[in-house]
Parts: structure tokens; sequence; C-alpha cells
């Protein structure tokens, strides 16, 4: 039986995000995704589209400044969710990353 392996190659980068909306579009070779809030200010996140502050699925705590880096952080491996990931909130500000 052939091992699976995890692929390391990055998919999607996004950069610093500052608009609510989809972070993340479908992809069907998925294997983990990170998540960070950047900025001072709760992010909502949903696995799905149209993220709101009232429908979300995790919420990340913001940092105490901008950018520096203490803002909460999520990281999954999702081999089962390949669907669009989006974010809302106020004054976002944040990054993701998938494999």
């Amino acid at each position: 039986m052939a091992k699976m392996e995890q692929s390391t190659q990055v998919h999607t980068r996004t950069g610093i995000v500052t608009t609510a909306g989809t972070i993340l579009n479908e992809f069907q070779d998925r294997r983990e995704i990170i998540i960070q809030n950047l900025g001072t200010n709760p992010l909502f996140v949903k696995f799905g589209n149209d993220a709101s502050v009232s429908d979300f699925d995790v919420i990340l705590s913001g940092g105490t400044a901008n950018d520096d880096g203490i803002g909460e952080k999520v990281s999954y491996n999702y081999v089962s969710y390949v669907g669009a990931i989006s974010v809302a909130g106020t004054s976002i500000r944040c990054t993701a990353t998938e494999f």
C-alpha cells in the first residue's frame, strides 16, 4: 500500500488582507491552512463564503498593535475541507497560507 505524503508546497499566500470576504478560494488539493490575525480587533473566520460577526466558525483575537505577531493564529490540517474560507470584522488585517 502506498503511503500518502502531505504536500509542503505553498499553493496560496494572501499577503496582508484588509477587507472582509473570501481569503482562500476552493482548492481540491488543500492539505493545510494557516490564518493569523495581524490586527487589533477580533477576526471572524468562516469555513464557507460570506463570513459575518454573527455567522462564523472561529474568532481569532487581535494583538495589541498591528503586525505585532501576537494576534491569534490557527493552523489546521483540512484534508476533508476544500471549500472557500472567508473573514469578517472591524478593521480587518490578516494573512492566510494554504498548502
